[in-house]
């Protein structure tokens, strides 16, 4: 039965070019979350890597293959803690693709749900940034809701919450909070960070989670992530909220506040599923 109330923890993570050092530093920062009574707890999108284009192949990892050093160490340590962890999202080349993945791992060991980002960024402000993650990673397939001790949970990542359809689905087939491993930068985080996050939650009365990188200071990349990582609750309260460095933050989840807005507000039963409704193209298919 998944816990009515848990303390979820959101690593932001300073991340540089020295992969086990990553490793290293995001296993200290799960078993201290851990120790301070965190049951969940996040990682941020990529995080055993610097979020750059072209380097990305080389730290990518094998996840399928057993050769995955960055998600073998969220199992030991989800194993040992007893916790449940949304690894954030690594680089996974898998059939000579490259993807931008997320492991949920559970307190087993064991990972319940792979989840490969759906929606690829990209961006041309002229005289501030152009970016296209299209020309690096393969998108994914599947969207993603898993069971975990802590209850059912979707996840995307990024540019995934720009996208209300998918959290619609996500709430549609019972997910209590949506995890967005995430990282925006300097001029969309400045612009719809805050406004995504809660209007997901809103749309869909649920909690959302982001976890971003901490902002490296000294970055000589064009490509600057904006931190501020958050949980939102379903009435649309920070419940907790990192700034842009390096840190950990936990917030508490009471599934009870989930049936309270949505008792006080019943959307579900005042939609106008005569003019409009979601179609899940999986169970289409399936029925």
């Amino acid at each position: 039965m998944a816990r009515v109330q848990y303390k979820i923890a959101l690593c932001q993570l300073l991340v540089t070019p020295d992969k086990h050092g990553n490793i290293a530093r995001a296993r200290a920062r799960i078993e201290a979350a851990a120790a301070a009574g965190a049951k969940l707890v996040v990682l941020p999108e990529i995080w055993n890597c610097p979020y750059a284009m072209e380097t990305m192949r080389s730290y990518a990892e094998d996840i399928d293959g057993g050769r995955s050093p960055s998600v073998s160490m969220l199992s030991e340590v989800a194993a040992a803690r007893k916790i449940t962890i949304v690894g954030g999202s690594v680089p996974e080349m898998a059939s000579g693709q490259l993807f931008n993945t997320c492991c949920v791992v559970g307190p087993d060991g064991e990972i319940k749900a792979k989840h490969r980002k759906l929606h690829l960024f990209g961006i041309d402000i002229p005289g501030d940034i152009t970016f296209r993650e299209s020309d690096t990673f393969t998108a994914g397939q599947e969207p993603t809701v898993v069971d975990t001790d802590v209850g059912r949970i979707g996840i995307g990542i990024c540019h995934d919450i720009r996208f209300p359809e998918l959290a619609m689905l996500y709430r549609s087939r019972g997910a209590h909070l949506i995890c967005y491993p995430s990282a925006f930068n300097m001029s969309t985080g400045q612009l719809l960070w805050d406004l995504m996050q809660k209007s997901r939650v809103i749309d869909n009365q649920l909690f959302v989670v982001t976890c971003s990188p901490a902002r490296d200071p000294n970055s000589k990349s064009d490509f600057v992530v904006w931190g501020n990582s958050s949980l939102i609750g379903p009435f649309g309260e920070v419940l907790a909220a990192a700034g842009h460095e390096d840190a950990t933050v936990i917030g508490e989840v009471d599934l009870c506040s989930i049936d309270a807005v949505r008792a006080n507000l019943p959307l579900e039963t005042q939609g106008r599923g005569d003019l409009y409704r979601l179609v899940d193209i999986e169970r289409e298919c399936s029925s």
